[in-house]
Order: structure tokens, then sequence, then C-alpha cells
């Protein structure tokens, strides 16, 4: 494992200013926005000619390393909400903004291959979230099955030629927010080798789940994983609850997001799981704290994080005792 760093942490600055930037407090990965618009990374312009190999030179140059691009916005499209809840994405019709989305995934795909990286995240959103109740009407959240089936299939052969695996960001909002509904998205494609997960602890937590349950569930589908901390304000959560919307300064807040060690997540917990079950990949700090800077938190993540990375897995005991000296 390594400590990764989101570059969207910075959106205002250029790839290279933020790499200058982090590369002093240790971060050795680079997960990149991908989205149309993002100001660091434009798809299109990464696949004209040399441009690939002129950013995999300088990202080298500071001895980092790009682990995945991220697609969180566009990808969003695909399935919804397609109507003004999403215009600040993309603006148009609902088959215009599904295309956009599509279209704008793929070539994220490509984008990847031309940089020779695999890992893609992002979300595969949901028209109406709220059909995840039960009552008034039970069968909502399976209407959105053959519609994940029929727009994802297709994304996710184009994936597969070119190399890479879209790791879904589980998530509420979107069609997959919990472990049932991620391992439902895996049997729905067949287990398509290029759909996994993208494992946020922050965003599971909003829903009260484990997040070492989900890692020892999904195993080697977890592509990619976000270092992101969240919190339960016990004072606010008996009047507030975990649903609450509005502003995340307001001070009644239940949740909110934290950086790591700063929040509920239990980091030790979740490495030793991740180390199980093999993980290789970064962790990726994605900063959403409304409580403290962002340069607080390049700093207190990286100092928090970077003693707790498991940098090899156990090697055996070699004595008789244990039976493993032969």
């Amino acid at each position: 494992m390594k400590l990764g760093f989101f570059t969207a942490n910075f959106t205002e600055k250029p790839l290279e200013e933020v790499i200058k930037l982090i590369k002093p407090y240790g971060y050795e990965a680079l997960e990149i926005p991908a989205y149309e618009g993002n100001g660091q990374l434009e798809t299109a312009d990464v696949l004209k000619p040399g441009k690939a190999d002129e950013i995999k030179k300088m990202v080298k140059s500071y001895d980092m390393e790009i682990a995945a691009l991220a697609n969180h916005s566009d990808s969003f499209l695909i399935m919804g909400p397609t109507g003004k809840d999403t215009d600040f994405i993309y603006k148009g019709t609902p088959e215009e903004k599904i295309k956009h989305g599509t279209e704008s995934l793929i070539r994220t795909a490509q984008a990847a291959n031309a940089l020779e990286v695999s890992t893609i995240v992002g979300y595969p959103g949901v028209e109406n979230w709220g059909r995840f109740f039960f009552f008034p009407y039970g069968q909502g959240w399976s209407e959105y099955e053959e519609q994940f089936v029929e727009r994802f299939t297709p994304i996710l052969d184009k994936f597969q030629e070119y190399g890479c695996k879209f790791a879904i960001e589980i998530h509420p909002n979107s069609f997959v927010y919990d472990l049932k509904t991620a391992m439902r998205a895996l049997e729905l494609v067949d287990y398509h080798p290029a759909l996994g997960y993208n494992l946020d602890p922050a965003n599971i937590q909003y829903l009260l789940l484990n997040p070492c349950a989900v890692i020892d569930t999904l195993k080697d589908r977890i592509y990619h994983v976000h270092a992101k901390d969240a919190e339960l304000a016990e004072h606010n959560l008996g009047t507030a609850g975990t649903l609450q919307h509005g502003d995340m300064h307001d001070l009644d807040r239940a949740y909110r997001f934290r950086i790591p060690g700063w929040g509920d997540v239990q980091w030790k917990k979740i490495i030793t799981e991740l180390s199980l079950v093999g993980y290789e990949g970064p962790l990726s700090y994605e900063h959403e704290d409304v409580t403290m800077s962002r340069m607080d938190g390049v700093k207190k993540t990286a100092a928090f994080l970077k003693p707790l990375i498991i940098e090899n897995v156990y090697e055996g005991r070699q004595d008789k005792l244990f039976g493993e000296g032969k």
C-alpha cells in the first residue's frame, strides 16, 4: 500500500502545482480527476499525440505514479438524476446527459490506457435514491437493475478492451450504496472482470456499515480506497439522525466528513483487512472536512496514515514450534 492523494482536493490548481505542494509530505500515488472541465487533466487532451507520454514523464520526475483516474461527475449522469439536479454537471435533455456521461466515461478508459493506468473511479448514479425506502413501493429499487445492466454492460466491455477496471464508489444517492447492492451489481453483470469498487469508509459509515465486513466480502473486487474519515457527533445524533439535509457546516449535524484520524473510522483495522485480502493500491486522501483547511488535511493525514501503512505481508516464522521451518 502507498499513501495516495486525490488531486481534485485542489481543483483550482494545475496538476503539477498540486504535486509540488504535496510532495514534501510523503504522498506517492495520484488519483486525478478526469471528468470534463476539471482543469487538471482533460481526457481529450491526453489522447492527442505525445500528450500521455508528457504527463507520465512529468509525474515520474517527482517520483510519483498515477494510481487512478476519477470521473465521478460525468459517470453520475449515466443512471441519473437526469433532471435539474445535475444541470451543474451537464445541461441537456435526459438523453443528452446519459450520452454525455457514457461517452465521457469511455473516453476516460481510453485516456487511462494511454497513461498506463488500470483503475477508474466513478458513480453509476441513480434517478431517484428515495426508491431505497421499502415503503410505499418496495419494488422500486429493483426496477433500476435492468437499467444498470443495459447501460453499463457495454461500458464494462469497453473498459476490458482498454485494459481498465471501473471502481464504483459505494455511496448514498447512487445505485450501489451498501454491501447488498454492491454484491447485486456484480451478480447482474455476471461478475464482469472490469467491475469492482472504490472503498470510501466515510461514505459507508454514513449508513452504519462495518468497513471491515465490506472488505472481507468484496475482497479482490476492491480496486481503490479513499482515505476519508467521518464522525457521528453523538451530541447531535439524538435530535438530527443520519439523514439530515442542509449545509455540512451546520453545528447541529450528526454526520460529518473528517480527515483520517479525526473521525470514527478505525484505520488500523481497515488497513489490516485490506492487507489480508491482498490489496496493494493506494490510500487516496480525499478532503471533505469542513472543520479545517485543505493544507491542514494534507499535513495531518500524511502524519497520521503514513506510519500505519503495512509495508510487507507476514513472511512466516522459520521455527519448528510453528511447523514452518520446512
